[in-house]
């Protein structure tokens, strides 16, 4: 009788899992339509110009590029291989995670990464904690580079008219410059991880800026060779006080514009960074279009290859009955 009513309970059980299962693919889909319908929307913007500089890119510019796209997911994974030993699958949810906080908002991808590893990594001990910590500390670094950026440039800054174009903007991203000021204050309090986990997540992290930085001033230079250091330096600057811009999706995207208006529609250098935002975008569809592709093969492979509910080895051999 005892066997009898745990075969049920396990039937039940594994009826509800295929439910929810079904209900995430469900889920899955239509969040992987919706970015891909807010990525060609904003492909659309795209001007003849900005598509020529992307063909006369040269041959070297595209595995570097494909390489400062993969980086935030490379060292995001290397974070939490570490915190949670995540297995090489969750490669394509930091994938998702990234192309979520570039297309949607913000954030939301963490959002997205603390969904997936409470449903998908039972063995994730608090994964919330994680999360929050490697994001805080990635958040102060990138505060500290851009302080410094800025501080460097602050004449050619002043000279472009940038704070007073971007001003209103720029003021709001002192909301995590504050943060960071706080996090210094009351850290102890704020954080949950170990120290040093704290400080492994922190040489990461640290890492990953200077691999950024480093590739994208690279690229740039290989686009247009003729371009002196000291601009980039400046651009860099730029582009790391629009990232700190609190609330706004594909900063990528806002940079290129951003520059378009500063410098001038017919300048190679603005037309080159919104030919390298438009070919961001472009990545990001291709992400999220190989990823849904891939799911839908997993998922008729285990429709094609199921054979009903499992019976335990036990009860299937036929064992004494109570």
């Amino acid at each position: 009788m005892t066997r009898v009513a745990s075969t049920v309970d396990y039937e039940v059980s594994n009826v509800a899992g295929e439910k929810t299962s079904r209900r995430w693919i469900w889920l899955g889909g239509v969040l992987s339509i919706g970015l891909v319908v807010a990525i060609v929307l904003q492909l659309g913007g795209a001007s003849s110009e900005v598509l020529k500089t992307i063909g006369r890119l040269p041959p070297l510019v595209w595995p570097a590029f494909l390489l400062l796209y993969l980086t935030q997911t490379l060292f995001d994974f290397a974070v939490f291989r570490r915190l949670w030993n995540l297995p090489l699958a969750g490669f394509e949810a930091l994938l998702r995670k990234n192309v979520i906080n570039e297309v949607v908002l913000g954030y939301s991808g963490e959002a997205f990464l603390y969904v997936w590893a409470r449903r998908a990594a039972g063995a994730v001990s608090a994964p919330f904690a994680a999360i929050k910590d490697a994001n805080i500390v990635s958040a102060l670094l990138g505060n500290l580079l851009t302080l410094a950026l800025a501080a460097i440039s602050a004449t050619q800054l002043r000279d472009l008219d940038f704070a007073q174009r971007l001003g209103p903007a720029l003021w709001s991203g002192l909301i995590p410059v504050a943060i960071s000021v706080g996090v210094l204050v009351f850290g102890r309090r704020v954080f949950s991880l170990r120290l040093e986990q704290l400080v492994y997540v922190a040489a990461v992290c640290g890492l990953r800026l200077v691999v950024w930085t480093a590739l994208t001033v690279l690229i740039w230079s290989m686009a247009l060779p003729g371009v002196a250091p000291g601009l980039w330096i400046v651009l860099l600057a730029i582009r790391f006080l629009v990232s700190r811009i609190p609330l706004i999706s594909n900063k990528d995207l806002v940079f290129g514009n951003l520059m378009l208006l500063l410098l001038g529609t017919h300048s190679a250098v603005a037309v080159l960074l919104a030919a390298l935002a438009v070919m961001t975008l472009g990545l990001h569809l291709a992400v999220i279009v190989g990823l849904g592709a891939a799911d839908l093969a997993r998922g008729v492979r285990r429709a094609s290859g199921s054979r009903g509910p499992i019976v335990p080895a036990e009860i299937e051999a036929g064992g004494a009955h109570d």
